[in-house]
């Protein structure tokens, strides 16, 4: 079902969310959501709002970096009690590589959980599979804490005249 401006309703709920959580007075609430959501059933990346307020505030880069990773790792856990209690909707994918994985290297695999695409499901099938809780939940945190201060301090270190640059390119 289209929206009445012609894109898919999720597309318009997704953007109509990013806009109402961009507003400054909403930070760390926004970064936490947009972060717990992009974990779990949204596709979206949680990378530009945790960039925007530390690129706004940046004595705010800790607290930041860590309400995103909770966030990030509440969604996480989410997966993996939606895959604790899903057996029969994966049995046919018992023979893919992230189950042999799961099973070969146990909790150790969500150190993967913070790539995009694969890192959702790895979370999912790791619960479906009944990899033990708290060290999937520790490997999982650390996992994406390390994204977000390797992609945050990547961003942060390209001079402020780029990003205007490229506000003004994509116009």
């Amino acid at each position: 079902m289209a929206s009445p401006i012609g894109l898919p309703m999720i597309q318009t709920f997704t953007l109509w969310l990013l806009k109402t959580l961009s507003v400054p007075s909403v930070g760390l609430s926004s970064v936490f959501l947009i972060s717990f959501i992009s974990a779990t059933l949204l596709p979206m990346g949680s990378e530009p709002a945790v960039f925007a307020v530390i690129k706004a505030n940046h004595d705010l880069f800790w607290p930041v970096i860590l309400t995103a990773t909770l966030g990030n790792t509440l969604g996480g856990i989410v997966d993996y009690w939606m895959g604790y209690g899903a057996k029969q909707m994966f049995a046919k994918e018992r023979e893919s590589r992230w189950f042999t994985w799961l099973q070969r290297f146990g909790p150790k695999t969500l150190l993967l959980a913070w790539l995009p695409g694969i890192g959702d499901p790895i979370c999912t099938l790791a619960g479906w599979l009944k990899i033990p809780f708290w060290p999937s939940v520790f490997y999982m945190t650390a996992g994406k804490f390390l994204r977000y201060m390797v992609i945050t301090e990547l961003l942060l270190d390209v001079p402020d005249g780029w990003w205007h640059q490229a506000a003004q390119w994509l116009g």
